[in-house]
């Protein structure tokens, strides 16, 4: 394990699909409070009545596109994929039955104490991940007007900027990531959640905000430095995304996403199931579990676990054990629950984060640890997971 190596608090709170998110801005101080509401758990709950894919009310005119900075400049990423699939997998293994794939993705993506820890813990267990970087987190605040967000004024963002030193220690960060085999995704921008939020947006709106991401990658380490610097990655290679609080009128944005060679999303809730083909994108979703030695029914996603524990407000610490305790059994049962019906993946969407004295971190590192050991499971990225079943199943 790599020295000094601790759980600090990042990244994104995820609440629920039609009211605000938190966020933790890139300096890791947090720009809102959790709304207290957790992302929709699939057909549970009878309130509130919208669910994400309906079709909000569109805007009729797109923001456009922020136009590249044109000073300094940047030479590119040098054809560094951001999705690398360098592992293969057989259709079957030896007991007949498909791999038992667990997908473990991080939103966000900012803290470099815990970019280590997890890089680290996937070392140890020969895992590959999935981490959705928001934009801001590779651009400096000097700069923030380029980006003209739909329905919000130039340079507005609900996670704030980055100094010039985080820019460039992420920047390193990255390339070090992709090289080890993790995917690289886009979480988008701005983190605009509920009102006049990503779920308002057009087509249109959507290509404008993927576009605004390509140029953060590509401009904002050069930027950050005064001088020319590749990009960690080639942004036009990343393959899939995962919505701000999971919000969008889906139609719209995987429309942009189509068009961009894009081949999979992860803003959906369902079910433990073999994934298929929703709008021409592999449909990966936050799945439907129950909260260990309860009756009570969230996802998997940290943030709703903890909701469905305490409210998403910190416990005690004398709780701490079986809080933590109850968060890995949850895990443990949802494996179980895919091994009976016949090996679907496992997909867990996390944060980085210290949440509820970072019970729901050191319950997944416990997980990752001793699941990925299993001789019938493969803990691969999201991009790995689509590349076998393009190959071994019918969408």
């Amino acid at each position: 394990m790599r020295p000094g190596v601790n759980l600090l608090a990042a990244a994104v709170v995820v609440a629920a699909v039609v009211v605000g998110c938190a966020d933790v801005a890139p300096n890791g101080q947090p720009s809102a409070s959790p709304s207290g509401t957790p992302s929709r758990t699939p057909t549970l709950s009878r309130t509130p009545t919208q669910t994400p894919s309906q079709t909000p009310t569109p805007t009729p005119t797109p923001t456009p596109t922020p136009a590249p900075t044109p000073t300094p400049p940047s030479s590119g990423p040098k054809g560094v994929a951001a999705a690398p699939v360098t592992r293969s997998f057989p259709a079957k293994l030896s007991n007949g039955k498909p791999p038992l794939f667990l997908v473990v993705s991080f939103d966000g993506a900012g803290d470099l104490a815990l970019w280590h820890h997890w890089r680290d813990v996937a070392d140890e267990v020969n895992a590959r991940m999935t981490f959705f970087l928001s934009g801001p987190y590779l651009y400096p605040a000097s700069h923030r007007t380029d980006y003209k967000p739909p329905l919000h004024n130039p340079g507005a963002s609900d996670i704030g900027w980055s100094t010039p030193s985080e820019v460039e220690a992420r920047t390193t960060i990255l390339r070090a990531a992709i090289a080890e085999g993790h995917e690289i995704g886009t979480h988008v921008n701005g983190h605009f959640c509920g009102p006049k939020g990503v779920g308002e947006w057009t087509s249109a709106q959507w290509t404008a905000e993927l576009n605004a991401f390509d140029q953060m990658v590509r401009n904002g380490p050069g930027l950050a430095a005064g001088k020319t610097v590749d990009a960690p990655f080639d942004p036009s290679t990343v393959k899939g995304m995962r919505t701000p609080c999971l919000e969008g009128n889906r139609a719209a944005y995987r429309r942009a996403m189509g068009y961009r060679g894009m081949v999979y999303d992860a803003s959906a809730t369902g079910y433990i199931k073999w994934p298929k083909k929703v709008d021409g994108l592999w449909d990966f979703p936050l799945q439907d579990v129950v909260l260990a030695g309860t009756s009570k029914k969230t996802l998997t996603m940290d943030y709703n676990l903890w909701y469905a524990q305490t409210k998403a407000r910190k416990a005690p610490v004398a709780q701490v054990p079986q809080l933590r305790a109850q968060v890995l059994a949850t895990y443990r049962q949802a494996l179980a629950r895919s091994r009976a019906k016949g090996n679907p993946p496992l997909f867990l969407g996390n944060h980085f984060n210290r949440w509820n004295n970072s019970i729901y971190s050191d319950a997944l590192t416990t997980f990752v640890l001793e699941t990925c050991k299993q001789p019938d499971v493969r803990c691969v990225s999201n991009i790995e997971l689509a590349t076998w079943l393009a190959k071994n199943r019918r969408t």
